[in-house]
């Protein structure tokens, strides 16, 4: 029986989640072609049983989206999943020609890279406010680090005349070497440092 390969291209072969963490949310059952068509809406805890690129697809789908607010967009991207899925796909062959490496693997530790562990809530107390450093459920750190990663590039295409696929590309590649040039990784830095501090 052939193997199934993501975008009927690319293999999934000794692509692993190292952090025991995200195993269980991290999915890399294939598909040609992602599209489960919101399966998962009834329940929120299926999505974590959905293909990883396909999440990074429905992502993708609300451009420019933050703090309810959608004020930032990349052109032509109006939530069209057929537009979304050629963005990642073309991303992704840019991946493969500039890191020689399988771009779903690159993702998928970029992905590891840019989950935070913790995160600020604010709690009261005698009327005064003040921020508590809580644990990230693994989830979360999957469903934000897709987040930051598409509002990177949608913020780093707006106004210019840089395409999303050349960004999705540098915000994979550069949270998959750990630069701070990645919106997610920054995020991420960030995040962690004040949760230090509010300890």
């Amino acid at each position: 029986m052939s193997e199934t390969k993501a975008f009927n291209r690319w293999s999934m072969e000794g692509i692993k989640v190292d952090d025991t963490g995200l195993q269980s949310y991290i999915t890399l059952t294939p598909r040609i072609v992602p599209k489960t068509g919101a399966r998962y809406a009834q329940n929120k805890f299926y999505k974590s049983k959905v293909f990883i690129v396909e999440r990074l697809i429905n992502k993708l789908m609300v451009p420019g989206h933050k703090s309810k607010k959608h004020f930032k967009t990349s052109g032509h991207m109006t939530g069209k999943a057929n537009t979304s899925y050629g963005i990642v796909e073309e991303a992704f062959r840019l991946i493969e020609k500039q890191t020689k490496e399988n771009p779903i693997k690159v993702f998928v530790k970029a992905l590891e890279n840019a989950a935070q562990r913790e995160e600020i809530i604010t709690i009261e107390y005698g009327g005064a406010r003040y921020p508590k450093a809580v644990e990230c459920s693994p989830q979360r750190r999957i469903d934000l680090a897709l987040r930051h990663m598409t509002q990177g590039a949608y913020h780093r295409t707006f106004n210019t005349k840089k395409s999303i696929v050349n960004s999705l590309t540098e915000e994979i590649i550069n949270a998959y070497r750990l630069s701070s040039a990645s919106n997610a990784i920054a995020k991420k830095l960030e995040i962690e440092r004040q949760s230090d501090s509010s300890r």
